[in-house]
């Protein structure tokens, strides 16, 4: 590995650099973004369940809120009835809708970065090619001896390919990643509307509760 580092000159530090941070970033994404951390199964089911005749207490509220990304979204309809008894439906969505943008912005952190060096990591490729196609030209201008230096030339030549190869090598599986949680972030965005559908008529019954007695 070292050996292709110093074939491929100093162009390949930046490449390098991407490797690292893109690694970084889906190893850190592929364990927040698994399904018991955003959006347990049965999870809305037990809420509906606990919540079938009386509204919870606060500390459970707050255990709901750490268990997951949508029982944050969950507690934030419960902790906003308990707060308003009488809220109109209306404002009740509201608090869901914003409740579930926050949880898609914590779903997509880094994913733009990821995306940034999908795309990066081919046009830094190209500059190291382009460094190495200067070589290649210098490397063929007259020497002392009239004739041109071969290895320059050849140094020229494996910069070129390396850094190439190497953007390729960078771009490929972040896009692929990216693509791939991007579907995740949807899907999961898609669970977390659905479950807000359903809390909503089913924490309206203690508003309406409320505002009859």
């Amino acid at each position: 590995m070292l050996s292709i580092i110093q074939a491929a000159g100093w162009p390949i530090w930046p490449l390098f650099l991407c490797s690292v941070v893109a690694l970084a970033l889906i190893v850190e994404r592929l364990y927040h973004l698994r399904e018991p951390m955003v959006a347990p199964a049965k999870l809305l089911d037990e809420v509906i369940g606990v919540t079938r005749s009386s509204l919870p207490s606060s500390d459970v509220v707050n255990k709901l809120a750490d268990n997951s990304v949508l029982g944050g979204v969950l507690a934030a309809g419960l902790r906003a009835v308990s707060a308003e008894p009488r809220i109109a439906e209306p404002a009740l969505r509201q608090v869901f809708e914003n409740a579930g943008r926050a949880a898609v912005h914590q779903l997509e952190r880094y994913l733009n970065t990821l995306g940034t060096i999908a795309a990066a990591a081919p046009l830094l490729g190209l500059f190291g090619t382009v460094v190495g196609m200067i070589e290649i030209f210098g490397s063929q201008a007259p020497g002392a001896s009239g004739t041109g230096n071969p290895q320059m030339l050849a140094h020229g030549i494996s910069v070129a390919l390396y850094n190439t190869a190497f953007g390729l090598m960078i771009a490929i599986p972040s896009l692929m990643f990216y693509r791939y949680f991007r579907g995740r972030v949807d899907a999961f965005q898609l669970a977390m509307e659905l479950a807000a559908e359903r809390m909503v008529p089913h924490l309206m019954r203690f508003a309406v509760r409320a505002q009859n007695a």
